[in-house]
């Protein structure tokens, strides 16, 4: 019995199956794989070509290498062109449908009938208990199994339905959870934000803690979005400031020297990096009205550090209904590496976004749940 319709939930189904046995996919949506349809802009970010466990947040990044050491994102791709899906890599080794997402959700299906997996959508679960097998109670019915797979993802993207059953399914059971909390989300500034700036995109080096990512972060109503504030979601910890490079492509210091001899404000320095509105209201109390021939060396620092070192508070996310993933979940301590088994239970075993692994924004989140789901079923 596999609990979720998802990504994770259908890869393991279709391990299982092909190695003959009998499978059941329960899911509470009407349809499955609701996440990889409208992932991506509905083009489904499938996977990375360059997926290590480097690109992992976990209490324990070492736990996901075996999964994905066993089925890599080659693996993936050769599934995808068996059934003849058109791709192509955006930047950064990030592979997308060239169509829709929905090939993505035909393929798994099709997989899952040729391995005589069975589907119940639109199924409720009731209650989950254990004798000598796992029993599932359902809107359907009862069912009944030796081995009993927990899928059904996070918290994000509540809309479509998402729960914490897998949460309270491992809680039943005496497994520990990782606290968990919103992530590849966007973040909401401490203090008053700027709503005049909402909308600005620029490109821009992000820094949390150890972390670095150099890409676009955008200027919303509430706070900063756009992909690199997402990627450094996964690092920020309340009430630790992330430093933000505007003009990570030039360098203020050595371009204020070029100027010494002309009569340029700092400003007028500036337009060619960074958006007029921005230098407006970032620079008002940094940037003297005075040629940078006249400016000084502690006012030529003071703009260097606000566009070069912008440090920036942030006071929560923008929550879990617009978070991509979320990040804890179930303890890797938990669980077999090899198998994605409990240690404690046998047969119980826990993969994808419910285990406390979490992905990179760029298709690292889907590798893992096809490398989790493929080392579930192909153990069981």
């Amino acid at each position: 019995i596999i609990i979720g319709g998802g990504a994770a939930g259908l890869f393991c189904a279709i391990e299982a199956g092909k190695r003959g046995k009998r499978v059941v996919v329960i899911e509470r949506n009407a349809e499955v794989g609701r996440k990889i349809i409208i992932s991506g802009g509905g083009r489904c970010n499938f996977t990375n070509i360059h997926t290590t466990s480097e690109n992992f947040v976990s209490q324990n990044p070492h736990f996901a290498k075996s999964a994905l050491s066993r089925f890599t994102p080659h693996d993936f791709l050769a599934l995808i062109r068996k059934h003849k899906i058109a791709y192509f890599e955006k930047k950064l080794g990030q592979l997308f449908c060239r169509d829709s997402s929905r090939q993505i959700v035909e393929m798994l299906m099709a997989e899952c009938r040729a391995a005589r997996v069975r589907v119940e959508a639109n199924c409720e679960i009731n209650a989950v208990s254990q004798g000598g097998r796992f029993t599932v109670e359902t809107s359907r019915g009862n069912f009944e199994s030796r081995n009993l797979v927990i899928a059904c993802g996070g918290l994000s993207f509540q809309k479509i339905g998402a729960t914490d059953l897998g949460h309270r399914i491992a809680g039943q059971f005496g497994l520990n959870i990782v606290r968990t909390r919103p992530s590849l989300v966007g973040l909401v500034l401490e203090g008053k934000s700027n709503p005049r700036l909402a909308g600005i995109s620029v490109d821009a080096l992000v820094t949390a803690g150890k972390q670095q990512f150099r890409d676009n972060i955008l200027f919303t109503h509430r706070g900063l979005s756009g992909p690199a504030i997402l990627q450094v979601s996964n690092y920020w910890r309340r009430g630790e400031p992330v430093t933000i490079d505007l003009v990570p492509e030039a360098d203020l210091a050595a371009i204020f020297a070029g100027e010494m001899a002309g009569r340029r404000t700092a400003s007028s320095c500036l337009a060619g990096h960074v958006p007029p509105r921005l230098i407006r209201d970032l620079g008002d109390r940094h940037i003297p009205d005075k040629p940078v021939a006249q400016l000084n060396k502690h006012e030529i620092e003071q703009i260097r550090e606000t566009f070069h070192q912008w440090k920036v508070r942030f006071r929560d996310t923008e929550g879990y209904d617009r978070a991509e993933v979320t990040l804890g979940g179930v303890s890797t301590s938990e669980l077999s590496s090899q198998t994605m088994e409990s240690k404690h239970v046998p047969g119980l075993f826990f993969i994808g976004e419910v285990v406390d692994i979490t992905g990179w924004l760029g298709g690292y989140n889907f590798q893992w749940a096809w490398a989790s789901g493929h080392a579930a079923g192909s153990a069981i």
